[in-house]
């Protein structure tokens, strides 16, 4: 229905220059009004803007005061207290005092004779679309009766290249109904070029996670990260002091321990494992063994 409209309206007028107001004066909903015109804008029959503004709208109590009136008229309307709601009480006789409609005191005493009720009139002209100064709007946020909201819809519809009257049907995929007359059929195109989703495969060891961020002496923190990176996925032999070894063993619940083996005397195995126990938030320690397979080892605990 939104549909025939927007394309039928373009048929006879140049241009549609609210969607909102479009909406409103056939009685459409606006958000299928929107779906319908980015639908259209996709397959070119149609040229739209994006169109974003804040509006008003009234809370539930809002709505509730401009039905039925603000607690204030009630209170001063009520012949009795015993008439009045605990609540319509308690925010009208603090809103008819602040008005210097009344006086407050053992008794109740009127300081006027007529009032009007210009929240109640406030918010029926918000829910007309009309404006009001920036005092009223200001006090009826303050009492929280309206809110604003953003408001998205689209603005200079026009018709675009491919603009009908009526919509084509366009075939997506060669079905046994369509073998028929497959040559007198419009099929969409498709995009061959379109990428896939990218995958995340694979786990890094949290060692080399952190490579990058770790602080060793300047002048062999290159040399020792080629070696790492190098070495660890072929460091299958033990006994040799070229390879790096890292061992993971699972211990109970969450907690693990992983032992490096194979450091060079040159690092500063201090500042690798202060690194590891702020990353990784465990203990740490390191322990130089007289062992030839190996020059040194660090031994830390994962907690988490």
């Amino acid at each position: 229905m939104s549909e025939a409209a927007i394309l039928g309206f373009l048929q006879t007028n140049e241009s549609i220059l609210d969607s909102g107001q479009f909406a409103a004066e056939h009685n459409l909903d606006h958000e299928e009004v929107k779906n319908v015109i980015k639908s259209l804008q996709g397959f070119r029959y149609i040229e739209a803007k994006e169109l974003k503004r804040e509006t008003l709208v009234l809370t539930d109590d809002g709505k509730k005061y401009a039905v039925e009136g603000s607690p204030e008229i009630h209170f001063f309307s009520a012949k009795d207290d015993l008439e009045l709601d605990p609540s319509v009480f308690k925010i009208g006789s603090t809103q008819a005092a602040k008005k210097r409609w009344v006086a407050m005191g053992k008794q109740v005493s009127r300081k006027v004779q007529h009032v009007e009720d210009k929240v109640k009139e406030s918010l029926l002209q918000i829910q007309q679309g009309l404006e009001l100064d920036k005092e009223s709007l200001s006090s009826l946020k303050t009492r929280k009766l309206l809110v604003a909201q953003g408001w998205t819809g689209y603005s200079d519809v026009e018709k675009g290249p491919n603009y009908a009257p009526k919509r084509k049907i366009i075939a997506t995929d060669l079905t046994r109904e369509n073998l028929h007359n497959w040559k007198e059929l419009e099929f969409k195109e498709y995009n061959f070029n379109a990428k896939g989703q990218p995958l995340d495969a694979g786990h890094l060891h949290p060692l080399l996670k952190v490579s990058a961020s770790l602080s060793f002496c300047p002048s062999d923190q290159q040399s020792f990260m080629s070696e790492l990176d190098s070495q660890v996925p072929t460091a299958f032999g033990a006994g040799t002091k070229e390879y790096v070894h890292i061992c993971v063993q699972q211990r109970n619940g969450r907690k693990s321990l992983t032992t490096v083996q194979g450091l060079k005397k040159e690092y500063i195995y201090s500042n690798i494992l202060k690194d590891l126990k702020k990353e990784f938030c465990c203990n740490a320690r390191y322990l130089i063994t007289s062992r030839k397979s190996f020059v040194a080892t660090v031994h830390w605990l994962q907690t988490q």
